[in-house]
């Protein structure tokens, strides 16, 4: 009996869906350069239109006869009216470059309504053209424009109102400046300075004008281009403080008990996947919920901390969520301080590229001693520090009572000495939470003398260190702060304090502090060092005046540890100062927010008593 072979069965049909498979890919792979080109090609026209609209010279003898046949009116609100839609396409190029889909739908209407008026006002067909045609290219190419708008809060009205009152306040100079007025002379600047500001508020101001040669009213073309500068800087700003606030990267209490679980059975794989539960961070998770990464978008990067959390086969799905999510919002993905290991698949699974970005200092606490050669400036150190008087506490967290975390988070507020809390990828954010209890304490007292500050109220407490679990036999340094006034080499007697004592808590393995280019500051200091590579050295160690690069590796070199690469990941070269820039923003070397009026700013952070024990520190 024979079995008729069906169109679906027919061997022909295998390659044809085969073919219609390679057809559907290749017309859904993005053009990574198209978005690029349109965005410059707006920018282009936004800046032509800007200076079509300011400089009269600009306008050909014959097109401004055209001109004279209108009404001087209509072609004064046509020249403002390119002004407008020229800034706009200025404003909306960057956002174009990066697929955002509310910049292409905005610029598939200023480019139209550009063409109209340049034709109107002018008989300009050849900008017309343009501005249409680059329309027809992005109308075509529309699925290239996909991403979200970013995470968005109301500071950006303030921003806005600043910067777009800035930038009218000096286009309006320009624009006053450049038309002839009827004054004999030049007004002067505070006259065109008072001009401009009533301006941009539609009043009209002290500097008057006279017609030009085809009889359009110059003084209705400044009038129009200042209010309507005035115009755009207002609806602006109304637009971004009313709309609705996206609210800012949080760990949601669901999310925090799913990843305590994946650290409960991997955290060991990772010293830095405890701060993963940094209360302001977003996290994403694998299909399987077996692995995490998380977050925090800045600046339009999609900025990762450490290697993910969970089990390192779940990796892969975690990755392709995170990459899925950052090309779904245009955002550039980054990583920053992963390990070797999970460099090599970030590289592997999202293709991405890796620097190596410093070293962790890792100390193994059973074979950590004060003897020997190596050690003698640490043990001088230690017992002169000793000697005046200074002892160590190392406990738990769990051990300390109410008081005692309000006063270890009070303390270490007081001895901050920045406004705001910095760290990102090797920080916590807080002190004494119910959740936290299992994390290691060291504390360093001295009681005062009679007659000496603090005898009266028993102010004792000079340093703190800070130490969150690192599965369950390592600890991960999290914070370091001690009185300024405290006598030198507090901070050595803190550490030989902890690396002596944490062994009866069970711990074997220690991370201090993380040592940025480590490797270029050792390699440039030996013999025989290249020019290169001691100029390099040279240049890290200038930057050490401001970001505590070589001091940081010479404290941690005291101790005699192990050195773990860390490295950041990367999707292109050409990204990186973007990268860098938002790095030095989450760990809060750059700081670009603004305090939050009618609210009193907490300090290093006590948390509400509704909301439980102990401090919290300020998001960085």
């Amino acid at each position: 009996m024979s079995v008729p072979v069906s169109a679906e069965s027919s061997p022909e049909q295998p390659r044809r869906r085969g073919l219609q498979t390679l057809r559907n890919q290749a017309a859904s792979v993005p053009r990574a350069w198209l978005p690029g080109a349109v965005g410059y090609a707006c920018l282009l026209i936004g800046l032509l239109d800007i200076a079509s609209a300011i400089f009269p010279k600009l306008r050909h003898a014959k097109m401004r006869s055209w001109t004279g046949q209108l009404p001087g009116g209509t072609t004064s609100l046509a020249a403002a009216g390119t002004l407008m839609v020229g800034i706009m396409l200025v404003l909306l190029a960057h956002a174009l470059r990066r697929r955002k889909a509310r910049a292409w739908r905005a610029v598939c209407v200023l480019l139209p309504v550009g063409a109209a008026l340049h034709i109107l006002r002018w008989h300009q067909l050849g900008p017309a053209l343009v501005s249409l045609a680059l329309f027809a290219v992005i109308v075509v190419h529309r699925r290239e424009f996909y991403a979200k708008a970013d995470p968005r809060t109301r500071w950006r009205a303030l921003v806005s109102l600043v910067g777009l009152g800035l930038f009218s306040v000096l286009l309006g100079l320009l624009i006053v400046s450049v038309h002839p007025s009827s004054e004999i002379g030049h007004p002067s600047l505070l006259d065109r300075f008072q001009h401009v500001v009533l301006g941009l508020f539609a009043i009209e101001g002290p500097v008057h004008y006279r017609n030009n040669r085809v009889g359009d009213l110059v003084g209705d073309l400044v009038y129009y281009s200042l209010a309507s500068l005035g115009l755009l800087t207002a609806v602006t700003t109304a637009y971004l403080a009313l709309r609705p606030e996206k609210p800012e990267p949080e760990l949601t209490a669901e999310d925090e008990v799913k990843v305590r679980g994946l650290l409960d059975r991997h955290g060991a794989r990772d010293s830095l996947g405890y701060f993963a539960l940094r209360r302001d961070k977003s996290v994403l998770f694998s299909p399987t919920g077996k692995a995490a990464i998380s977050y925090r978008v800045i600046s339009g990067v999609m900025l990762a901390s450490g290697d993910p959390v969970g089990d390192v086969e779940a990796w892969p799905g975690a990755i392709k969520v995170f990459m899925a999510e950052a090309r779904e919002h245009a955002w550039v993905p980054a990583v920053v301080g992963c390990s070797e290991v999970g460099g090599e698949v970030w590289t592997r699974e999202a293709g991405l590229d890796a620097l190596e970005l410093g070293d962790e200092a890792i100390v193994d606490t059973s074979t950590f001693s004060l003897s020997g050669r190596a050690m003698r400036n640490v043990r001088q150190m230690v017992k002169r520090i000793e000697r005046n008087g200074y002892s160590c506490k190392v406990r738990r967290v769990s051990e300390l009572t109410l008081e005692e975390k309000r006063r270890v988070a009070d303390a270490a507020a007081r001895w901050r000495g920045t406004d705001t809390e910095r760290g990102f990828s090797m920080a916590l954010g807080r002190f004494g939470d119910p959740g936290d209890d299992n994390c290691v304490v060291v504390t360093a007292h001295k009681a005062p003398e009679e007659g000496e500050p603090g005898f009266a109220t028993g102010d004792d407490l000079k340093a703190v260190l800070h130490f969150v679990p690192w599965g369950e036999d390592g600890i991960s340094l999290e914070l370091m702060r001690r009185d300024r006034a405290a006598d030198p080499g507090l901070n050595e007697l803190l550490i030989v304090a902890a690396l002596q004592e944490v062994p009866a808590l069970g711990v074997k393995r220690v991370s201090l502090n993380f040592a940025m280019f480590r490797s270029a500051l050792a390699r440039g200091e030996r013999i025989g060092a290249g020019p290169v590579l001691r100029a390099w050295r040279g240049l890290l160690v200038f930057s050490s005046r401001w970001f505590q690069i070589e001091s940081l590796y010479k404290f941690n070199a005291k101790f005699q540890p192990e050195w773990e690469p860390r490295f950041l990941v990367y999707p292109q070269t050409r990204d990186l100062p973007r990268i860098g820039f938002a790095v030095m923003q989450a760990e809060a070397f750059i700081t670009l927010g603004m305090p939050k009026f009618g609210r009193k700013r907490q300090r290093q952070g006590l948390m509400p008593e509704s909301a439980g024990v102990g401090a919290v520190t300020e998001a960085a």
